[in-house]
């Protein structure tokens, strides 16, 4: 099966300087600016952040696309707005 390119995100959001649980705030914060289906970039620290994010997402009815080590400590994760 071929790897499928995944589209440029609509926005970014770095949490790596906030701790939980206003790193989740500061997601829901970015996705109500988007719309259904578009993409956010999300930079977030190893621990709790990483663990807790993406599952918090998920639950609040979101798609988590990808999340990948940068291998300095923190992660990016690629989230589709879900329907509202």
């Amino acid at each position: 099966m071929p790897n499928k390119t995944l589209p440029p995100p609509d926005s970014t959001v770095d949490i790596t300087e906030v701790v939980c649980p206003v790193t989740f705030v500061k997601v829901k914060v970015a996705l109500d600016d988007l719309e259904p289906g578009q993409i956010l970039s999300v930079r977030l620290n190893d621990g709790e952040p990483v663990e807790n994010v993406p599952r918090s997402l998920k639950d609040e009815g979101h798609r988590v696309l990808k999340l990948s080590a940068n291998g300095d400590g923190t992660y990016n994760l690629l989230v589709e707005k879900g329907q509202e």
